[in-house]
């Protein structure tokens, strides 16, 4: 792949002569394909929107300390980035001054079970449950999954999972998941019927779903990404057999014609 992007690059580069020019004109159009294909790469739009608005947080809260509401949402945003006990640093006043709505405790013990504070999680995610097994969308059960699995209390995490599961039936990760915790339980074969559930339901999910649930569903069949990559490789190293010597060859007389070039062969040994 690095070998077929090399001679795309030098061809544009022979081209516009301008290396420099040409490697951004590449990983534009790399960025484009791949906002329209894969979906690998990171949004940097997006990430730089959070990034902005946490910066506004922290510096509501230099200059409010006790705004409470900013401290939530700058922990909200530190938990998704898996800054885990930072957030837990950040919300603890919240929960020292009697904050008790369920958005608060969800937060702190999303933060909790993510830093390794279990037992903290655990009894904070219980009384969430407690007033509102629903909250989210079960997604309660999906944080208490996550954080037994990384405690390894795999028959924990599979009754967490199995509750997600049913409350969002179309969830791709929720079953990666519980497959997981089907493999720690050592039932292999619920677990690749899990995996083939999880590939199954990103098939037939919406284009939007797919694209925030691909990498998941990797994880649940990695030899199909495998099987692209292959056809990707096979396709460029077809192109760079074929194609590319003639642009390369095109480019060279477009831009050595009228330069003074002249090819030594060609030129009389007695000069």
């Amino acid at each position: 792949m690095s070998y077929s992007f090399y001679f795309i690059w030098l061809v544009l580069s022979r081209i516009t002569g301008n290396p420099i020019g040409a490697g951004r004109v590449m990983v534009v159009a790399w960025f484009v394909v791949d906002r329209y294909t894969l979906g690998l790469l990171p949004d940097p739009f997006r990430f730089i929107a959070k990034r902005r608005r946490e910066w506004a947080l922290a510096h509501n809260m230099r200059m409010n300390p006790h705004d409470r509401r900013s401290r939530l949402e700058l922990a909200q945003l530190l938990v998704a980035r898996k800054k885990y006990k930072r957030a837990v640093e950040l919300l603890r006043p919240n929960l020292d001054h009697g904050d008790d709505d369920l958005e608060t405790l969800f937060v702190m013990g999303s933060a909790c079970m993510g830093a390794g504070f279990a037992d903290q999680g655990e009894r904070l995610l219980a009384h969430v449950i407690e007033h509102d097994a629903d909250f989210r969308v079960g997604e309660v059960f999906l944080v208490l999954g996550r954080g037994r699995l990384q405690q390894r209390n795999f028959e924990g995490a599979k009754a967490a999972l199995q509750t997600y599961v049913k409350h969002r039936a179309g969830t791709v990760e929720g079953r990666v998941l519980l497959a997981r915790a089907l493999d720690g339980l050592g039932d292999d074969a619920s677990a690749a019927m899990m995996k083939d559930q999880a590939w199954a339901e990103f098939t037939n999910a919406p284009r939007f779903q797919r694209r925030l649930e691909r990498l998941w569903a990797w994880r649940a069949q990695p030899l199909r990404p495998a099987l692209y990559l292959v056809i990707v490789a096979i396709v460029a190293f077809t192109v760079v057999k074929t194609v590319m010597p003639t642009l390369a060859e095109w480019s060279h007389r477009a831009t050595g014609s009228g330069s003074g070039y002249v090819d030594p062969s060609l030129q009389d040994p007695d000069e």
